[in-house]
């Protein structure tokens, strides 16, 4: 078994990124080899992977096996920066170049220099700046912003996104040649729900880690919370896997996790459904149930996020819809008033998404509509 830690792993106990992998899993196994195949080159990189794979951690190992081991590593989110100071951050600015520009400034590209640039979610990027960044890639060199003179630079790329740059390229969110350029050595990781043997390998990982952080005595798995573990469908991958024990650990008994410790939420494309804690009774209106139920709801729309699904806001609604009217027992008007909002709208949803048959007189709205089209 091989393993891979986040060098400032402590720090990012609240990231959503991975901060350890393990290689046990046969196909974890493959990706390793093509890792340390691809690693020694200076190909630019482009890892492909869902959010808590651990895109940074693949990324830090090829520049240690590459011959820029010794120079710098640096990783930049290219969805962090608003973005009318992405040009300033990659590729630095001169004094005066806008307002509050007081002094000259490198750009994370010159900070790089010599080592390595990991730029992290580049399916972010403005339209604007993927051309930019395309001519910086092919000339070897930037501007900075308010200069003229060309900085040559000696910088490997690589690249991570948790999207499909394909579909974006065909959506036109991305440039075609953009992606060809980055698209020379591609790693794809799979997601923990695929490397089913990484599962056990990395709670036992993260137990050893955090009963040493906390002060505990060495704590164990039951084998009932084992099968809960192997069971679950990760969708917030190794960081979930981590916050999963780190909870456990905090509230279970005698050094032992058993699967009630276990708080796991699983969110499938059908709709939600939460597996711990036990949901509130009907009852209950205490302001702690309220801050609680607040917090699962955050947590079960964080995984959603984190899965990246196509239309995701119309899902939830669409979600919602269902199960406000399927709790109201098939009453539109007691659903609009579960939701707050008039029986029309409620209808005119629950007909959009085939909850109900369409009205007539939607039927004939529908109609006049495509007779004028022709």
């Amino acid at each position: 078994m091989s393993l891979i830690t986040h060098p400032h792993a402590r720090e990012l106990s609240k990231s959503v990124r991975a901060t350890v992998m393990v290689f046990k899993d046969p196909r974890s196994l493959e990706l390793l080899n093509r890792i340390e195949r691809l690693a020694p080159s200076e190909a630019n990189a482009l890892i492909m992977g869902e959010t808590g794979t651990g895109k940074e951690l693949v990324a830090r190992h090829i520049h240690n096996l590459s011959r820029r081991s010794a120079e710098p590593f640096v990783a930049v989110n290219c969805g962090s920066f608003p973005e009318s100071l992405v040009e300033s951050e990659l590729f630095g600015h001169e004094k005066g170049a806008f307002t509050g520009a007081t002094s000259s400034k490198a750009g994370w590209f010159e900070a790089a220099k010599g080592g390595t640039l990991f730029l992290d979610e580049i399916g972010d990027l403005p339209l604007n700046m993927q051309v930019k960044l395309l001519r910086v890639l092919q000339e070897r060199e930037v501007v900075r912003l308010g200069s003229r003179t060309a900085i040559p630079i000696n910088v490997r790329l690589v690249a991570a996104t948790n999207v499909n740059l394909a579909d974006a390229v065909v959506a036109g969110h991305f440039r075609e040649d953009l992606f060809y350029r980055l698209h020379v050595a591609t790693i794809r990781l799979p997601p923990l729900r695929e490397r089913f043997g990484d599962i056990l390998p990395l709670a036992q990982f993260f137990i050893e880690e955090h009963c040493q952080r906390l002060g505990y005595k060495r704590a164990t798995l039951s084998p009932e919370g084992e099968r809960k573990l192997l069971a679950h469908s990760w969708p917030g991958n190794i960081r979930e896997l981590e916050n999963a024990i780190h909870h456990a650990l905090l509230v279970c008994r005698n050094e032992r996790v058993q699967p009630e410790d276990l708080q796991l939420v699983d969110m499938r494309h059908a709709g939600v459904r939460q597996e711990s804690p036990p949901a509130l009774s009907a009852s209950s209106h205490a302001l702690g149930h309220h801050e609680s139920t607040t917090l699962d709801l955050e947590t079960a729309l964080t995984a959603l996020f984190e899965e990246n699904l196509p239309n995701l806001y119309e899902h939830i609604e669409e979600t919602v819809f269902r199960a406000a009217y399927r709790f109201c027992h098939g009453n539109q008007l007691q659903t609009g008033r579960v939701l707050g909002i008039s029986r029309n709208i409620v209808r005119a949803r629950l007909e959009k998404i085939g909850e109900i048959a369409p009205s007539p007189r939607t039927l004939h709205i529908a109609a006049v509509a495509a007779t004028k089209a022709q």
